[in-house]
């Protein structure tokens, strides 16, 4: 019990977990889990005797390696990185030799097979039916040396798809620029100088420190005059992991050895392409159905966004006196027009979202929806910043636990994300195992003593991570492998998320986020009926945007044959539209999601969801009524029993069908966005 990796009595012990007790740690657990195998293997197909013997062993692996892998993403160090990378081969290896396992495959088909599975209950069906079919995609059935080859496919892509992640990561935290002259800086925000300011300080330099981390970067984009500046730092940051930096950052190789290796894996399994492939888990049934609802949202956004550009170019050219819209010019010009045509910006909304009145607000929305509360507990924590809250019932009892880790810092990979620490689960000894999961941000941390101030974009952020969060922690199947967020179709993953964010335009909800830094006044009903006029300013653009990605990406997923990713990404920006960009820019480099996250031919999964979370808020708006209270506690409850509470031991379609009382509909999403 020395090395806190081999700790499962409680909560992880980040504060004590070293690289040193990485590898003696997975040691013993893989020690533990193959001689478990091993038994498990002539075990009789039962319940008792087959499937829960291995879920006590893998949980206990899982937890261990992912307390190691989240800790390589939020506090990484060169010795943390060196010892999880040497280590990503043993474990890709050993779930690769599991995936192939004939006589544990044998084992689920029997118990398949066993007089007492027809009275099994729904989630341990599930489980079976997804064991069965997660074998078969693993190579179980294939043939010695193609298994063989399927091994080293899976062992050198999870080689591949780390570095990938570490490059973008590196390439980030390498770029920095000190400027001494203020009026270079003309037009920033004095939250952003302050924290530029003490950026310098740390490095014992004088002026103003700007990195390519997004609480940096961004406010330079839409608030920086000096055009210069903007170009300089758009050059930075679209050429990240590119042939443009350090050699050892460029992403450009691995993306052609991934492609090609998925697209290898994917033929040895029987599939034409990794797409269709990746759709075998999913809601969708293949690629040209996907691709057709991509494409049918991209005609319908296409007219807005031309439009949005339209303006954007008169005015550069009739304000600003710009030859040219430029790439490094649409942030800057677009917060321009907005500030204009709604007579607002978004810093002035900015000064009424303090974090602490955000937080506070949030969670006081979750106890109106599902009749909970948070609370402020201890917990051994990986970074000072970092808080861990109990989530309780009415009557105290504990539901599960969340850490919240939002600010932005070196050594941090950028985006957001939730995932799970542990899972709810009945116990040997009767009791409960409760989930604990956890948020990760990249917000603009408070400087000189005041809260962190975040934009409004942050606050969708906070609630859509939160929206997962709860996904996991408001569970009640008690079968791991099924509760929460494990085994949802990942293109109704975002469901719940999504959902979440309809909450952050709401006039009911808004006052309780809000609370002026400086006055203490809650959001006024004159600026937050300007940013409701303003809340689809520009959306055929970002919508645009989205389908961008999620066309490239499956497109890219569905080619079998080497391509040139280049020509492929600007193919599809002119097929919807989209001005292309200067040569230079290199975004599929940086493209983590589907190089080194869990969306590779997946990304379109955030707009298939999004139909379905549009489609469930619009249950809340028509339970509302001329009333406006969207915060009805039926519909909260029912939300929470059909889609939140059943996680993924019945089909998404089947869980949506049950909350909605029929299939989805696609015009509140249209609706929503302003395309309808």
């Amino acid at each position: 019990m020395t090395n806190p990796l081999l700790d499962f009595s409680g909560l992880p012990r980040y504060d004590a977990i070293r690289p040193e007790h990485v590898t003696p740690a997975l040691d013993a657990l893989l020690q533990d889990t193959e001689a478990a195998i091993k038994i498990a293997e002539t075990a009789p197909p039962q319940w008792d005797t087959f499937v829960t013997p291995l879920e006590d062993v893998m949980e206990r692996l899982g937890r261990a390696w992912g307390a190691v892998a989240h800790l390589e993403s939020v506090v990484n160090t060169p010795e943390l990185r060196e010892v999880y990378n040497a280590n990503i081969p043993r474990i890709s290896n050993f779930f690769t030799e599991l995936g192939q396992n004939e006589q544990l495959y044998a084992g689920w088909k029997a118990l398949a097979a066993s007089p007492g599975y027809a009275d099994y209950p729904q989630p341990r069906k599930a489980i079976v039916e997804h064991a069965l079919r997660d074998f078969k995609l693993s190579g179980a059935e294939l043939p010695p040396e193609q298994k063989e080859r399927f091994k080293e496919i899976e062992e050198r892509l999870s080689e591949l798809t780390t570095r990938f992640a570490q490059n973008v990561l590196d390439a980030t935290d390498a770029w920095s620029r000190h400027v001494t002259d203020a009026a270079e800086l003309q037009g920033l925000p004095e939250d952003w100088l302050a924290a530029a300011r003490a950026a310098a300080e740390v490095d014992g330099q004088p002026g103003w420190k700007i990195t390519l981390k997004m609480p940096s970067y961004l406010p330079v984009m839409q608030f920086a005059e000096n055009r210069a500046l903007r170009e300089a730092l758009y050059h930075a940051y679209v050429t990240r992991a590119s042939e443009f930096g350090a050699a050892q950052w460029d992403n450009t190789t691995l993306i052609g050895e991934i492609h090609a290796l998925r697209q290898e894996a994917s033929r040895l399994l029987g599939f034409t392409s990794y797409s269709q492939k990746s759709l075998a888990t999913k809601m969708a049934d293949s690629p040209d159905e996907v691709l057709g609802f991509l494409r049918d949202l991209a005609t319908r956004a296409k007219p807005h966004m031309l439009a949005d550009r339209a303006q954007m170019e008169r005015y550069a050219q009739e304000q600003l006196g710009y030859d040219q819209l430029q790439a490094w010019d649409v942030a800057f010009v677009s917060e321009r027009i907005r500030e204009e045509q709604y007579a607002f910006s978004e810093q002035e909304v900015k000064q009424y979202f303090t974090e602490p009145t955000v937080l506070s607000g949030l969670f006081g929305l979750v106890e109106r929806l599902y009749n909970l509360h948070f609370v402020a507990a201890e917990a051994p924590l990986w970074h000072p910043d970092v808080r861990f809250y109990r989530l309780e019932n009415a009557d105290g009892s504990e539901v599960g636990g969340l850490y919240l880790d939002l600010y932005a810092r070196e050594g941090k990979q950028g985006g957001a994300w939730m995932n799970d620490v542990r899972s709810r689960r009945r116990l040997a000894d009767g009791s409960r195992q409760t989930p604990v999961a956890l948020i990760v941000c990249n917000f603009a941390k408070g400087v000189e003593g005041r809260p962190a101030l975040l934009p409004h974009d942050d606050v969708i952020t906070l609630f859509h991570e939160t929206g997962h969060a709860l996904h996991h922690l408001l569970t009640e199947v008690d079968e791991p492998a099924v509760g929460g967020i494990a085994s949802v179709e990942w293109d109704a993953v975002e469901l719940p998320s999504q959902f979440m964010e309809n909450f952050c335009w709401e006039w009911q909800v808004l006052p309780q986020l809000t609370h002026h830094v400086q006055t203490g006044e809650r959001l006024p009903r004159a600026l937050f009926d300007k940013m409701l006029a303003a809340k689809n300013f520009q959306s055929g653009s970002g919508f645009q945007r989205q389908l961008y990605f999620s066309i490239f990406d499956m497109a890219l997923h569905g080619q079998v044959e080497a391509l040139a990713v280049q020509p492929l990404a600007e193919e599809i920006q002119h097929e919807l539209g989209i001005p292309l960009p200067p040569a230079y820019n290199r975004f599929p480099q940086s493209f983590t999601h589907i190089f080194a996250g869990g969306y590779a031919a997946g990304y379109y999964s955030y707009k298939w969801a999004e139909v379905l979370s549009a489609d469930a808020y619009a249950a809340f708006e028509e339970a509302a009524g001329p009333s406006g209270n969207v915060l009805d506690p039926e519909v909260g409850a029912r939300f929470r029993r059909e889609i939140l509470a059943v996680g993924g031991s019945r089909p998404a379609a089947e869980s949506f069908a049950a909350f909605r009382g029929r299939p989805p509909r696609i015009d509140a999403l249209l609706r929503h966005n302003g395309l309808a």
